[in-house]
């Protein structure tokens, strides 16, 4: 009876047979693997090739893809950026365009003050030379058409009416007329001139731009006014001595 070859363990040397044996069926296991699988009724074909690993398809269209959108997104940041400096210099010309009008509009408005100014300077220029070549009789009517002159200059009331009916009253319009007997006199201010005033007063109340003499009929009269105005509000209102 021949012996069992699967009694024992493993044999250390295996004979040609076996290794005859192992080699087929590592053989029918790798043609295993070959078949393929059709529909029914189709022939079925074995292979012994070991399967080989699918290709991979390398191709540089991806990378043209992706370079071509670097590259748009780069030429699309740098036209924003062209843009937003365009907008820039747009603003600056704008804010430029609207200083310079402010500027010239403020110097047209300086220099149109500045030809009023002059116009006005001129008129009063005009105006002193008219009222200095003006002249006036020497009598008293031109005393007293002179005083009021003077006087509205320095914002001092009276009237002609006021004035005359004083003159009338003190001195007959007589400029070199003098009290000797009242009580002035007697205490040695007598009273001068054609409205009468005595020499403190006079000096007190003088007038600038007059003259200096007590007697001087357009210095006495403004003075005296002067005076009036201060103590009654006006010559007008003089009705006795004052």
């Amino acid at each position: 009876m021949p012996k069992n070859i699967f009694s024992r363990g493993p044999s250390r040397n295996l004979t040609r047979h076996h290794k005859i044996a192992m080699a087929g069926v590592a053989t029918l296991g790798a043609a295993a693997i070959g078949f393929s699988a059709v529909p029914s009724g189709a022939s079925t074909t074995t292979t012994t090739e070991a399967a080989q690993s699918a290709p991979v398809a390398f191709s540089n269209k991806q990378i043209k893809d992706v370079k071509a959108s670097v590259t748009d997104q780069m030429a699309g940041a740098s036209l924003k950026a062209e843009q937003i400096e365009a907008k820039k210099k747009a603003d600056a010309a704008a804010a430029a365009k609207k200083k310079a009008a402010a500027e010239a509009a403020k110097k047209k408005a300086e220099a149109a003050r500045e030809a009023k100014e002059a116009a006005s300077r001129d008129a009063k220029r005009a105006e002193a030379k008219k009222a200095a070549k003006k002249t006036y009789p020497n009598n008293l009517d031109g005393w007293i058409r002179e005083s009021l002159d003077i006087l509205k200059k320095h914002d001092i009331p009276a009237s002609y009416d006021g004035i005359h009916r004083n003159i009338i009253r003190e001195s007959s319009g007589d400029p070199k007329a003098i009290n000797n007997w009242d009580i002035n006199a007697i205490n040695g201010i007598p009273s001068k001139g054609l409205l009468q005033v005595i020499p403190p007063t006079f000096k007190t109340w003088h007038v600038p731009g007059t003259s200096w003499d007590i007697y001087n009929p357009v210095a006495n009269i403004t003075a005296a006014c002067n005076y009036a105005a201060d103590k009654y509000g006006s010559m007008d209102n003089v009705d006795s001595a004052y």
